[in-house]
């Protein structure tokens, strides 16, 4: 099937697609709180930094999410086909203080339950669930049956989707086709032909082309083509920045599922997420992207690699069937207590394993003193939660105005 030519099908040329992007991302922050807050990340740093009525302890020195709202948890599989519910998208991975990442999920939570029109009550028991399922990562006489076996409905129904998945759910679901090119529209966008020399060079690379060969091929040196490439429109995070998607036939099969590799090409910028002083990151942003996934999300990280994309760092990861995203939109108060529990287990896991029994046992002694007798979280969690919900709906507002004012110009 012939590609697209982008001058007859209107699509934005590479230098049209900042405004386009700026105008799509605005519109979306603009939908609920809930998406203003996933898309501001920077921002909630900034309110955070800002809080001068209460402190926050400093937690054990350990690779952190940075950006650990709802939306970016979910399955992932690794090269044996395993698949777990794990955190999902890195790139605001700093060596940090494991208290904003609870931080940040609860907020995120907290606007989704207010979202749901759920009462205020339900918020103040999502924390104390929160709190909960966190601190039982890190408490060796824990029982994790329970919160197991009382999964989200959102967690169950997308883990069976993931586990019956094959190669040709995720070319319906990412690229609209089975066939091997990427059909240029709404999602897609037409590369420059430097872009498409750049990125047929890096798949010349062996180290690179191994990621598209491990899953498939015991051959080390299997061919791996590029297929087709397309700047890929998808999420907030990536305005500004080099994303593409990539589809490669690995050893010269490319009428045959198992032979094609769909690539996520991502640009790695500076976090915002502030990381603790005297640590030792790599200096490299992807490289850090990398090396965080491989402390936070094992399934995700080793199926990363760190790379140069016209003189920019990138991450390249491949896509994988089972990958998917956790949406929790719309909650029950008794889904939102489960969705908190869970979560926040999820995340004091990838937390935890990083710690020694020591620190383990410090951070939580840390996370149940001086609890009041309303609330059983910590009053530092449940205070963050408040000035951070307030200071966002605010912010959403503004947001909105300006958006509408802009929309209408």
């Amino acid at each position: 099937m012939p590609k697209k030519n982008a001058s007859r099908t209107g699509l934005p040329k590479p230098g049209e697609r900042l405004d386009l992007l700026t105008a799509r991302r605005n519109a979306r922050m603009a939908r609920s709180a809930h998406a203003y807050v996933r898309g501001n990340t920077a921002k909630f740093y900034e309110w955070l930094d800002g809080m001068e009525s209460h402190t926050l302890p400093e937690g054990p020195a350990v690779w952190i999410c940075g950006d650990c709202h709802a939306g970016n948890i979910g399955p992932m599989a690794n090269a044996q086909g395993r698949v777990e519910i794990q955190i999902r998208d890195l790139d605001q991975t700093v060596i940090g203080n494991p208290a904003h990442d609870l931080i940040r999920l609860g907020l995120s939570l907290a606007t989704a339950a207010r979202g749901s029109d759920l009462p205020g009550v339900t918020t103040v028991r999502m924390m104390e669930a929160l709190a909960d399922g966190y601190e039982r990562a890190f408490d060796d006489t824990s029982d994790h049956t329970d919160i197991q076996a009382e999964k989200p409905e959102a967690v169950r129904v997308v883990m069976k989707e993931a586990l019956r998945r094959s190669w040709q759910h995720l070319a319906e679901e990412r690229i609209e086709d089975i066939e091997p090119h990427i059909p240029l529209g709404k999602r897609f966008w037409p590369l420059s032909k430097s872009e498409r020399r750049e990125i047929d060079a890096l798949f010349e690379k062996r180290t690179v082309a191994r990621l598209a060969t491990e899953l498939r091929s015991e051959d080390e040196a299997a061919k791996v083509a590029v297929l087709d490439a397309a700047y890929w429109v998808k999420g907030c995070s990536s305005l500004g920045r080099l994303r593409y998607a990539v589809l490669l036939d690995v050893d010269g099969a490319a009428l045959d599922g198992d032979d094609l590799c769909l690539i996520d090409i991502k640009e790695a910028a500076q976090a915002a997420a502030p990381r603790y002083a005297g640590v030792r990151m790599p200096r490299d942003n992807a490289q850090r992207v990398v090396e965080g996934a491989r402390h936070l999300a094992p399934f995700l990280g080793d199926r990363m690699r760190a790379a140069r994309l016209a003189e920019r760092s990138v991450v390249i990861r491949e896509l994988l069937p089972q990958d998917m995203k956790l949406t929790i939109e719309q909650l029950t108060r008794d889904e939102a207590m489960k969705a908190a529990r869970f979560l926040a287990l999820v995340v004091g896991k990838a937390h935890a394993r990083q710690m020694d029994d020591i620190e383990r046992k410090a951070w939580l002694g840390e996370l149940r003193r001086s609890r009041s007798k309303t609330i059983d979280a910590p009053p530092w969690l449940w205070k963050s939660i408040v000035e951070l919900v307030s200071g966002h709906e605010a912010g959403y507002l503004e947001h909105c105005r300006r958006y509408s004012l802009d929309a209408g110009a």
